[in-house]
Formats: C-alpha cells, structure tokens, sequence
C-alpha cells in the first residue's frame, strides 16, 4: 500500500486564549477582593489590584500593560501555601467563578466541537486553573503556564511562560504530537502579545481585540468577534465539574504572573 495511502489523516485544531476571550475578565485578578477578606493580602494591594482590573477591562491588555500586571499579581502570590489557596477559592467558587464565561465563547466551542475539531486553551494564566476550565468546558486540551511550587509554597519561579511566541511554540508542538494540520486551524485571541500564534494558523481569528490587534486585523482582513455576554457557568456546567475548576482558579491564576516576580519584588517591602 502507497505511504500517501497509510497515512493518518491531519485533524483540525481551535485554539483559544482564555483571559477576555473566554473569560470576561482577568483571571489573574478575579480573586483580590476574597484574598483581601482571607488575609492573604492587604487593602492597598487590593486596591491596586482593582485599579490594574479597571485600566485592563477599559484599555485592553497590550504587552507592556499585561507584563506589568503580571509582575502585581507575582508580588502579591509568591510565598502563599498552596493548599491555603486552593481551600479560599473552593469556598467562593460561586461569587468569583460563575460569571466570567463568555456565552458566545462556550458557544463557539461547542460548534467547533460538533464540527469535530479539537479545542485547546493557551494561557499565560496558571496549569491550575486553564486546565480545569478546559475540563469544564469539554475542550479536548489546555496549555497554560507552569510555576514552581517548592515546600507547598509559590517560588516566584516559572517553568513554562505561555504567553506570547510561546503559545505558538506551544501550537506546534501539540500539531506535531497530534496530527493536526495548522494550515487548517484556527485561532481566538484579544490580544496583539498573541500575534505569534495567529500567524501559526491558517484560520486567525480576533476577539475583543485590543487597538493594535484590530488594526492588524483589518489590514489582514481577520474574522473580528465581540464577545459580551457572561454566563453564569451553573447554567451550563453540572455543579462538581464547577467545583474543580473553583479548585485550580486561585492557583492558575496567580501564577501566571512570576515570571516578572524578581523585577516586582523590590517594591513589595514599601507596600505593606
């Protein structure tokens, strides 16, 4: 039999960004006010936590603003016992949680799933909390960053950063393990920082998109989606699948943010 003849066929892959392109929202910033209530951090880093939420949601999250939002959110996570975060956000799941899926991006996740494709999600934010929002929504894989945890404790440390060129590496190295064929694929994002990753695929699509995204977009002539609709996710997804995600989400999302942790840490000192 000819090689062309046993050859698997390619399949299809959507790849979405998860921060205001599934989620309405930050993720890295979603639990400050719980995390104020819990002792974990004071007012003034509550504050400004809400501040950097406000300025993200209005402005977009370009890289300088996304780099600087990361290096706030790893000053005030590193060090936290792991266990300690996992047990505050299953407590308030509920309150933090079900309001932040778009219904037009678990809509499109659902059609591109009943057309057969395979769905990831690529973060920046933390393995903890992209991956159980990927078993929730019933996408087939997730890729987010992967922080060091040493002694039950945030290091500071990163051992993956999904984030910019790498979510293109990490694209890739899921078609050559999977079979799928970019030419064919497709990918969801809101931010220019994702340019790597539109550009892997044959199918780029934009999402809320920040001002240099929506210009690149229209000189390319890119699908541009406005998605502004949250769902509460007990509408949608069975109550214990929720829980696991309530699980992850604390984690997940702090740790998206240490790899600027040792460019922050100076001004932690004058911030208590």
């Amino acid at each position: 039999m000819a090689a062309a003849d046993t050859a698997a066929p390619h399949r299809t892959a959507a790849f979405f960004d998860l921060d205001k392109t599934i989620i309405a929202s930050s993720s890295a910033l979603a639990f400050s006010r719980t995390f104020l209530r819990q002792g974990l951090i004071n007012r003034r880093a509550a504050l400004r936590s809400a501040y950097a939420q406000l300025v993200f949601s209005l402005s977009g999250a370009d890289a300088d603003r996304t780099e600087r939002l990361r290096a706030e959110i790893s000053t005030m996570c590193a060090g936290w016992d792991v266990d300690q975060v996992r047990a505050i956000v299953d407590e308030t799941l509920h309150d933090v949680v079900a309001p932040l899926v778009y219904a037009e991006a678990a809509e499109l996740i659902e059609r591109h799933r009943a057309d057969g494709h395979d769905v990831i999600v690529l973060s920046a934010t933390g393995e903890e909390v992209v991956g159980p929002i990927a078993d929730m929504l019933g996408v087939d894989h997730s890729v987010g960053s992967r922080m060091e945890v040493v002694d039950g404790r945030y290091s500071g440390r990163v051992d993956f950063y999904c984030y910019g060129e790498y979510k293109a590496v990490a694209a890739r190295r899921l078609a050559a393990e999977r079979g799928y064929d970019l030419a064919s694929a497709h990918a969801y994002t809101d931010s220019s920082t994702d340019l790597p990753l539109l550009e892997a695929v044959g199918n780029p699509h934009v999402v809320n998109p920040d001002r240099q995204l929506r210009r690149l977009a229209t000189e390319r002539e890119w699908p541009v989606h406005t998605f502004s609709d949250p769902v509460s996710l007990r509408a949608r997804i069975p109550a214990p699948a929720a829980t696991a995600v309530a699980v992850g989400l604390g984690v997940g999302a702090v740790a998206a943010g240490a790899t600027l942790y040792g460019l922050s840490r100076r001004r932690r000192g004058t911030e208590r």
